[in-house]
Parts: structure tokens; C-alpha cells; sequence
């Protein structure tokens, strides 16, 4: 096995010293704002941007017209339901009269037989 190495406080200086140079020397390499790479790379992502808004907006208008549609059969279901339930009643309503028609008719034939009997 090797040795610790031993750094004198003037080379560990030095180590830092060029560490930084080489951070500073590393940040001044990117690109400024106006560099013709980044405004294409601004450009696309802006254009990604754009495309993703709009696949948004298009889902948005599919979930408010499926909404839409959505609401319309049901509301056609309640009329229906509803029209079916008036005219159950209604005929009800018949079926009843008719009914109750027929009981007097028969209550007042064996009244007009007890009659003629005596």
C-alpha cells in the first residue's frame, strides 16, 4: 500500500486555487443569450410549449363536448322517462274510471233487480 500523501498548506492552496480557475473558466465557455444555439434551443422549447397547449386545449374541447353529449341523453332520458311516467299515470287514471264505471253499472243493475223482484 502507498502512503498518505503529504500536501503542504501551499499546494493544497494551489489545488483550490485552480479548481476555481477551472469553475470560472468553465461558466465563462456557456453560451450568452444571443448565441445563435440557444435562441434555436429557446425556439423549440417554445414551440414544444406551444404544441403541448394546444393538445391541452383540444382535450379540454373533447372533455366539454363528451360533457356536453353527456348531459343532452340524460336530460332526453329524464323527458322520456317523465313522458312514460304521464301516460302510465294517465292510463291509470282511465283504467280507474272504466273500472269504477263498471262497478256502478253492476251495483246499479242488481239495485234495478232487487227492484223488480218486489
Amino acid at each position: 500500500m502507498s502512503g498518505m500523501k503529504r500536501n503542504d498548506f501551499g499546494e493544497r492552496l494551489s489545488a483550490a486555487r485552480d479548481a476555481k480557475q477551472a469553475l470560472a473558466a468553465k461558466f465563462r465557455q456557456r453560451p450568452g443569450p444571443d448565441d445563435p444555439a440557444v435562441v434555436e434551443r429557446r425556439a423549440a422549447r417554445a414551440a414544444v410549449s406551444a404544441a403541448r397547449d394546444a393538445r391541452v386545449a383540444e382535450r379540454e374541447a373533447q372533455r366539454l363536448a363528451e360533457n356536453a353529449r353527456v348531459t343532452a341523453e340524460r336530460e332526453a332520458l329524464a323527458t322520456e322517462q317523465a313522458e312514460q311516467e304521464e301516460r302510465a299515470a294517465a292510463e291509470k287514471v282511465a283504467r280507474d274510471a272504466k273500472l269504477e264505471a263498471e262497478r256502478k253499472a253492476a251495483r246499479d243493475a242488481r239495485y234495478a233487480a232487487r227492484k223488480a223482484r218486489k
